[in-house]
């Protein structure tokens, strides 16, 4: 981002209602959210909706929120209206995307527009008001900015 490198932590849960227990230690102190649901499944939607529901609950406002329409591959099968799915997104102050995992559409300029947002707010949060609660207040600042170092380059996934 703008020649810095940011990391990341990612956990993925990939909704498994085995693992939905344990989302407040996974979630806990995050500045951001993706909730992926998928455009041919009105349940996976209504999934997303309480998954949102709970973040909201456990982090408040200040969590930049994405909701992700994924499978715009299958659009002529598409159970969700895009129109909808961005009409919710908006009422929980979140923005949508449109993503297809299986061609990779879409998911790079995610991952950027969702880091801009967070470093964004978290610009805003420490240099804005002083009279936020320390918990959101911490929870902003802890977007690492790595320096850039070529010998320690890693390029792939996983690494």
């Amino acid at each position: 981002m703008a020649g810095k490198r940011v990391c990341l932590t990612i956990w993925d849960t990939a909704g498994q209602e085995r693992f939905h227990a344990l989302g407040p230690i996974y979630y806990r102190g995050s500045q951001g959210a993706l909730v992926v649901y998928d455009i041919t499944d009105n349940d996976s939607f209504i999934k997303a909706k309480n998954w949102i529901k709970e973040l909201k609950a456990m982090l408040g406002n200040e969590i930049v929120l994405c909701i992700i329409g994924n499978k715009c591959d299958l659009e002529k099968t598409r159970v969700i209206p895009l129109e909808e799915a961005e009409a919710y997104a908006q009422s929980v102050g979140a923005k949508h995307y449109s993503t297809s995992a299986k061609l990779n559409k879409g998911v790079e300029e995610l991952f950027l527009d969702l880091t801009k947002r967070m470093l964004s707010k978290s610009t805003v949060s420490t240099s804005g008001s002083s009279n936020q609660s320390s918990t959101t207040s911490n929870r902003q600042e802890r977007i690492p900015i790595v320096p850039e170092d070529s010998s320690n380059k890693q390029e792939g996934c996983c690494k």
